[in-house]
This record gives C-alpha cells, structure tokens and sequence, in this order.
C-alpha cells in the first residue's frame, strides 16, 4: 500500500534528516521533498565523509591524544536531489524549525477611502456616444417610444 507509505514519510517533511548512502557518505539537513522512487530533496545539505584513519608505521607510541581531524570530511552542498537507488538508510536528527510565520504580524491597513468619480459616458440616450464607446445594451430603447411605428 503506497498511501502508508506516503502518510510515515510525509510526517517527516521540513525535519532535519541524516540520509547514509551506498558509498558510506552521510548526507543531513532538512527533508524537503520525496517520490515514489525513493529520491529525496534535501535543502541546504552537509556532506559528512568517514575517511580510515592511517595505521602507524612504527611502533613507537606517541604520548597524548592522537586525535587526527581530515578537513575534507565536512563539506557544504547546498540543496541537493539524491536518487532513491542509492539509499540506504534515513534517521531523524531533530525536529523542523519553529514557524516563524504565526510570530508575524501582517501589515496594518488602512481603511480605503472611495471619492466620488461622475460618470463620464454618455447620458443623453438619443445622443451618439463618443468614439470608442458602445451604446449600452441594457435597457434598450423600444421602436415605440422613439415614434417610428412598425410597418
């Protein structure tokens, strides 16, 4: 059934998502979008890289902590379209953001003020209107009432 599917994973649009790959890159940041494929859409996305710590070549230990840090292993993408193929796991690192739009106030209006603008079409019905200008259609003037009696 695809709607229960759809339903667990629409619950966790706009929260902040760890996605894992097939190649051991992580990928986290906000869960905008997904299809039935699979393929998600991340907004503002940080690439995470485990890189395998280099073994030492002698045996001589080192005194103090040896914590080795590879800048390469924390990168900015930005937004980003994954292909569903290639997921392998998503987990939920924190919920979405407060909604700022209740904390803001609309714009204040004002009341609007209506002048009086005269009519300026034609009011005389036995007068031409001016050019560019339609004789009304509603009401018009019967055969009658303009003494032309029908023949």
């Amino acid at each position: 059934m695809s709607m229960s599917k759809g339903s667990k994973m629409l619950q966790y649009i706009n929260y902040r998502m760890r996605v894992t790959i097939q190649d051991g890159r992580q990928l986290a940041d906000k869960f905008m979008a997904f299809d039935c494929h699979m393929n998600l859409v991340l907004g503002d996305c940080e690439e995470f890289r485990n890189f395998p710590q280099p073994k030492p070549t002698s045996t001589v230990a080192v005194a103090g902590p040896t914590t080795a840090t590879n800048p390469d292993s924390r990168r900015s993408l930005g937004l980003v379209l994954l292909r569903g193929e290639g997921v392998v796991s998503m987990t939920v690192e924190g919920p979405p953001p407060p909604d700022d739009s209740r904390a803001r106030r609309p714009p204040r209006l004002r009341p609007l003020r209506l002048r009086h603008r005269p009519c300026r079409g034609p009011r005389n019905p036995h007068r031409p209107p001016r050019p560019g200008l339609a004789w009304p259609l509603w009401p018009r003037p019967s055969v009658a009432l303009a003494g032309l009696a029908p023949a």
